[in-house]
């Protein structure tokens, strides 16, 4: 089942959006992603069996496509742009993972939203080790997130959730966070844009 994506606004009248709706939008993309990515490796019989490892699960995805967006809009919008754009998303994906946590689990007592954060600025600096050539991740950075969700993963599936990640899961993550960024940020003639 493919991800319904909003690419347009249906409002012109209200005038430009600001980061924070554009992350909103992307954000909502992005956590649809990850839990469809979840619920598809608990289909192919992966052993999710705890809402604990489930929701690490959605971090580590959701964390992944965060950056993944991050490279997409590189130059297609000023740096300045792109750093309050990030921030909002980050900020607003660390809301949906700790309200989700919340509901499943009626647990409020730990600052999620600080370790989502935290994850995210440390994949970011695992990630930007990496090379993503024309918006696309490179094989050695879809095999770093293969195996960040391998850690997760119990003894017995961590040998094949790094294919079922690259091959499968990966392909469709991308090729949606892209039709987001597309249709929020379209591409223009590829000249840099000042910071």
């Amino acid at each position: 089942m493919a991800i319904r994506v909003k690419t347009i606004w249906f409002k012109q009248e209200d005038g430009p959006k600001g980061p924070e709706q554009q992350a909103g939008v992307i954000a909502l993309t992005i956590w649809k992603l990850a839990d469809k990515t979840v619920i598809d490796l608990s289909k192919s019989d992966y052993d999710i069996i705890t809402p604990q490892r489930g929701f690490t699960l959605l971090a580590e995805l959701a964390a992944f496509m965060l950056h993944l967006a991050d490279r997409m809009v590189y130059r297609r919008i000023a740096d300045a742009e792109r750093q309050a754009l990030v921030q909002a998303l980050a900020k607003r994906l660390a809301e949906i993972l700790e309200e989700n946590i919340h509901e499943v689990m009626n647990d409020h007592g730990h600052p999620y939203q600080a370790d989502f954060i935290d994850l995210v600025n440390r994949r970011g600096q695992d990630y930007a080790s990496f090379d993503f050539p024309p918006e696309q991740p490179s094989f050695a950075a879809l095999r770093y997130l293969g195996n960040c969700i391998r850690d997760i993963m119990e003894g017995r599936d961590q040998p094949w959730v790094i294919d079922q990640i690259m091959e499968l899961e990966a392909p469709e993550m991308v090729a949606t966070v892209k039709k987001a960024v597309d249709g929020l940020f379209p591409q223009t003639s590829g000249v840099p844009l000042p910071a």
